[in-house]
């Protein structure tokens, strides 16, 4: 190799050890702009808006003296139970619900417009419908999580079936697998990509709509109770609380998602 060459690549290799130290200082950097425009909020709101040691304190609080005999943790178990169940319910009717209008013609002619009026419908405006049948009890608030949360794995999972390369499915048929072969074979390994999109998508459409949920309707553990609860006593600390929650939860869900999405895809790792 010339002395030229080495040059280049001595200087691509310092290049690329640059960039992975700036991609680790990035997210520090952010959230010192964060914690810093949060003070400066703080300081020009007049004491209104709660600083940053007020809603440490009050979170620390949350822990000696528990909203509902519950501290943040067990509100934070108790949205991602609902979560859960809702999302179990996604991933195994979802999924299949969305092979089928995906993978059959006559299905996606059938059921798209019933399913493309349905996730018109925004999942809040189905609170009063199930609250009539179901009341505000738990059922109530899984339901409503997965009415905003179906969609999500529905419309990835019919897009990454009806749009599997036709030279795979050609390949099958010259091998003479059958339908079955080529829908479990082929098309459905072919589209995990879009798949693990819908699982993403559905988990934080899931996180969001719980929180709703819970701030609109009746009951006793919850991030959203926290919220609403901060929200009628004037105590913005507690709000504040739950919305940190709410984020690093959120940020923790994305995180797994996407790890299992690599464990199970690797070859997502080179596209992201």
């Amino acid at each position: 190799m010339s002395k030229v060459a080495k040059e280049n690549l001595s200087a691509a290799e310092i290049r690329e050890q640059r960039m992975k130290i700036l991609y680790k200082i990035l997210p520090i950097v952010s959230i010192i702009t964060i914690i810093t425009l949060w003070l400066i909020a703080t300081n020009s709101s007049s004491g209104n808006f709660p600083s940053p040691a007020d809603v440490w304190e009050r979170t620390v609080r949350l822990f000696t003296h528990p909203v509902k005999k519950r501290n943040l943790i067990l509100h934070i178990l108790a949205s991602l139970q609902r979560v859960g169940l809702a999302l179990l319910f996604d991933w195994t009717f979802g999924i299949a619900f969305g092979i089928m209008i995906g993978w059959y013609p006559k299905l996606r002619a059938f059921f798209s417009p019933l399913f493309d009026a349905f996730r018109a419908i925004p999942p809040l405006a189905w609170i009063p419908l199930i609250t009539l049948w179901n009341g505000t009890g738990e059922l109530s608030k899984v339901i409503i999580v997965i009415f905003g949360s179906l969609q999500s794995i529905v419309i990835n999972v019919k897009a990454g079936l009806s749009t599997v390369d036709k030279m795979y499915l050609d390949v099958g048929t010259v091998f003479n697998a059958t339908p079955a072969q080529r829908l479990f074979k082929i098309a459905i390994p072919s589209s995990l990509d879009a798949i693990f999109a819908g699982v993403r998508t559905s988990t934080s459409a899931a996180w969001m709509v719980v929180l709703a949920a819970e701030m609109l309707g009746a009951g006793n553990a919850g991030v959203g109770l926290l919220i609403s609860r901060g929200m009628d006593s004037m105590d913005m600390p507690l709000v504040l609380t739950g919305m940190i929650a709410i984020g690093l939860v959120g940020a923790l869900l994305a995180i797994i998602t996407q790890f299992a999405e690599r464990l199970i895809c690797p070859w997502t790792r080179k596209t992201k």
